[in-house]
């Protein structure tokens, strides 16, 4: 028996309780958790922003130890250290055979299996985006594991799981930064504050802070923004006036919400590129006239995962942290146990603090 974090219903409040893990079955690997981070998506996936499969364990950003492995797994040893991957990609749909395999059509297969069962009652529980990382032990497929990078703590591997590779790649792959160019981050937790390092990496000229709360100025700083907006109905037009009334090249959304993406377009300059990030409700509308289109000649695109290959992409990540470039451990600013996920939850929805760490 383990404990998880169990989300029993959609909308319902999490649950601690003791789960039954059954033993790695073929190609699969039982990994004890050492740390797992609370992502904004988990919030999403709690709340029916996201569909999840109930009752479910959340947490898909995560480092631990192999327990054991099953059947056919080759090249994965107990005790080796590993960072998990919720959207390992099959390698054989259309998405993948073009080599974007943050898109996999089968990613997420996973999430509808039953893989564990409540010691209470019996009942079955499904792992919230594959690897249900809200949990002292997991049991999940090969793939989803990849080594964890030789000299940085698990408990700061976990974030490159989710929170470094989405904000890094959204920069670095979807935007596409190029040194010298201008850069608004919209929102300062988790993703946000690694898209500001990774905008800072990138060589960005000029690097715009923007989140709804004057507290997170600090942070957002010391991510690498040289300005900080506090967000407001003004907020475009005061990131141009710090840009020579052009506006950013570049404008990376990290809330996903309609007004906060309208406001990314609308501070970019003619011809910028705005990258959304951010995971919004189907009641989040956004909308554009056909001649600003036009005129403006913005681009708009969606990012998924940051555009990432994790097994490409961990290993320049863990550079970048050897080498001082990359500090994951200022992303943390709050350090619980399982009971603290809900209350991580609350202050997300409050917009406080960057990202909170389950320590197992």
């Amino acid at each position: 028996m383990v404990r998880a974090a169990v989300l029993p219903a959609v909308g319902a409040p999490l649950e601690i309780a003791e789960i039954d893990l059954p033993a790695p079955g073929p190609g699969q690997v039982r990994v004890r958790l050492a740390a797992a981070g609370v992502c904004h998506s988990d919030l999403s996936l709690s709340d029916g922003t996201m569909r999840v499969p109930v009752p479910a364990v959340l947490g898909h950003e995560g480092a631990g130890t192999v327990v054991s492995v099953g059947e056919g797994v080759t090249g994965i040893v107990p005790g080796a250290a590993v960072v998990l991957n919720w959207a390992p990609s099959c390698g054989r749909c259309h998405a993948c055979s073009l080599g974007e395999v943050w898109l996999c059509a089968d990613a997420l297969t996973g999430a509808g299996n039953v893989y564990a069962r409540r010691t209470s009652d019996g009942s079955d529980l499904h792992p919230g985006l594959n690897v249900a990382a809200f949990a002292e032990e997991t049991v999940v497929a090969a793939g989803c594991v990849l080594p964890a990078p030789d000299g940085i703590p698990l408990t700061d591997a976990a974030l490159l799981g989710c929170a470094v590779l989405t904000g890094y790649g959204a920069v670095h792959h979807s935007a596409a930064v190029r040194p010298g160019e201008t850069v608004a981050v919209f929102g300062a937790g988790g993703v946000g504050l690694a898209a500001l390092q990774a905008a800072r990496i990138a060589g960005a000229s000029r690097i715009v802070g923007v989140d709804v709360s004057s507290a997170k100025e600090s942070l957002a700083r010391a991510a690498g923004a040289t300005d900080f907006v506090v967000a407001s109905d003004t907020t475009a037009r005061e990131i141009r006036a710090l840009t020579g009334r052009q506006g950013v090249d570049v404008a990376v959304e990290c809330v996903g919400r309609a007004v906060t993406i309208r406001a990314a377009w609308d501070s970019t300059r003619r011809g910028g590129r705005t990258t959304v990030v951010g995971i919004g409700g189907k009641d989040q509308q956004v909308t554009f006239n056909a001649l600003e289109i036009f005129h403006w000649g913005r681009t708009l695109a969606g990012c998924v995962y940051g555009n990432c290959d994790p097994a490409r992409d961990l290993p320049v990540l863990a550079e970048h942290v050897r080498e001082g470039r990359l500090d994951v451990g200022m992303l943390v600013t709050e350090r619980i146990g399982l009971e603290g996920i809900p209350g991580a939850f609350e202050n997300m929805v409050a917009g406080k603090g960057g990202r909170a760490v389950v320590v197992l």
